[in-house]
């Protein structure tokens, strides 16, 4: 049984091979994301001895310097000793080596030999910066993503920084697009981690995201700029974030923590907007029971009720600490005061400081006038203060199909369609260069038969003219 295990990861190996070796053949990339697409099967029976028998299989002679130094360096982590030059003449391609470097990496990261793999990714993040090709951008993302995940696991995080920075100008210059995706969302994370939301922020701006990126990490760059806009104060922008997010990342099991982890911050940032979320969303069986906090908090900022508000928070506080919301909920106080305010505003056309002080549960009738004037001002309620006599009273409700509210939202719900429509013509995908070869071979074929044929009709053309001048002689 172990034989056959052996010998089936030396023939998936092989088979990885040869289509990267056909992909640099007829530059085409989605041969890479082949072989890249059975990483994740071959990694649960990934064997260290057959991965560097592999590994120094490829070390030759002939290899570039780079080359050289990584397949020596990965196949002696692996308990090869003294990797030294096998007698194989043939070139081992970048391609090739980067990702039995990607390998390497996934065997270390599950034995947890993390200080090693940080220090063979090191070394493989320079040797792929330095090599500059753009067939190697799908390998490339992976390996500065384990890079960043071996330094994040031993908690130094912050030491990656310098190379992702210099990964980012490389990607930039080379235009390998999907690895400055990559860098991009990692870079964000590693502020987001060290709570930098100015560096983060400045970073976002003065960098554009690839359009064609795929949408995994389209996915976590429009979450870690809806957490960056929400902390910002830009409730507006981190909610189209968030939203779009949710909607690029996939429904499967593997995609729930991420689907939670929005999912929790768009509550929020809903909530600070003044919205209050579908209760469907509560109700989906992948969200309910980690969303159960937020939707205890979502029914006191609905009833406008203070002290149920602040039972919730002191509540469930840990969780929210872990969840590095508790600095958007705070912001919320003031939001359940608005909600009180409208429902009393709804509820009563006249009612008294005093009665609306003891409804919110405030310190004094001063702050309720001060809350109840700012509302006014905020266009949270139409009503007047009569600061004499010391009550609120309230304006008649007006017809909402008589002012512009009906138009905001046909116009937003507009935009997006038309967001969306753009965004799926954008991602459509079309057929490798292979084809192209076969049309030129057809249309030669075809070409030399038309030729053909018009060669025989000119000949059967001659051969009835002689035919005919031959019958006119005899008949003179």
């Amino acid at each position: 049984m172990r034989d056959r295990l052996i010998r089936s990861l030396w023939i998936n190996l092989a088979r990885n091979v040869k289509f990267l070796e056909r992909g640099i053949a007829a530059a085409e990339v989605h041969y890479t994301h082949r072989a890249l697409r059975t990483i994740f099967p071959l990694r649960k029976r990934l064997q260290p001895g057959v991965l560097a028998e592999t590994i120094a299989a490829h070390i030759s002679k002939n290899n570039s310097r780079g080359v050289a130094d990584c397949l020596r360096r990965a196949a002696e982590s692996l308990g090869q000793a003294q990797a030294s030059d096998s007698t194989a003449t043939k070139v081992c391609e970048p391609e090739v080596c980067l990702f039995l470097c990607l390998l390497v990496q996934l065997c270390h990261l599950d034995h947890n030999e993390h200080e090693r793999g940080a220090q063979l990714s090191d070394l493989f993040v320079e040797t792929a910066l330095d090599l500059q090709r753009r067939t190697l951008d799908p390998i490339v993302s992976r390996i500065i993503f384990y890079y960043s995940r071996f330094f994040e696991v031993t908690g130094r995080l912050a030491d990656a920084r310098p190379m992702l920075l210099k990964a980012l100008q490389a990607a930039t210059l080379t235009n390998m697009k999907e690895t400055k995706a990559m860098v991009l969302t990692l870079l964000l994370r590693n502020y987001l981690n060290y709570k930098l939301y100015d560096q983060a922020e400045r970073l976002a701006a003065r960098s554009s995201f690839p359009a064609d990126a795929p949408n995994n990490l389209l996915a976590r760059y429009l979450y870690y700029m809806g957490r960056i806009e929400a902390v910002q104060l830009n409730y507006s922008q981190a909610q189209v974030h968030l939203l779009e997010a949710t909607r690029k990342a996939p429904s499967t099991p593997a995609t729930a923590g991420f689907q939670q982890t929005v999912h929790k911050i768009y509550v929020i940032v809903e909530l600070l907007m003044g919205n209050i979320p579908e209760r469907s969303l509560f109700r989906t069986p992948v969200l309910k029971k980690p969303l159960q906090p937020y939707f205890e908090l979502t029914q006191a900022v609905r009833v406008g009720d203070l002290s149920q508000f602040q039972d919730v928070v002191s509540r469930y506080q840990d969780q929210f600490l872990k969840d590095q919301v508790l600095i958007l909920i705070q912001r919320l106080r003031h939001n359940v005061i608005k909600a009180g305010i409208r429902s009393i505003s709804v509820a009563y056309s006249r009612i008294s400081l005093r009665d609306i002080c003891l409804k919110l549960h405030l310190d004094s009738e001063e702050d309720a006038e001060y809350i109840v004037a700012k509302a006014i001002r905020d266009g949270v309620i139409d009503a007047t203060i009569d600061h004499e006599k010391g009550f609120v009273k309230s304006a008649e409700v007006h017809n909402v199909y008589g002012t512009s509210d009906p138009q905001h939202a046909f116009d937003k719900r507009i935009t997006f369609c038309l967001g969306l429509y753009n965004e799926s013509v954008k991602s459509m995908r079309y057929p490798g260069g292979d084809h192209r070869k076969e049309l030129a071979y057809a249309d030669e074929a075809i070409k030399r038969e038309r030729e053909l044929a018009q060669e025989i009709e000119n000949e059967e053309y001659d051969s009835d003219s002689d035919a005919m001048d031959d019958a006119t002689d005899e008949d003179l």
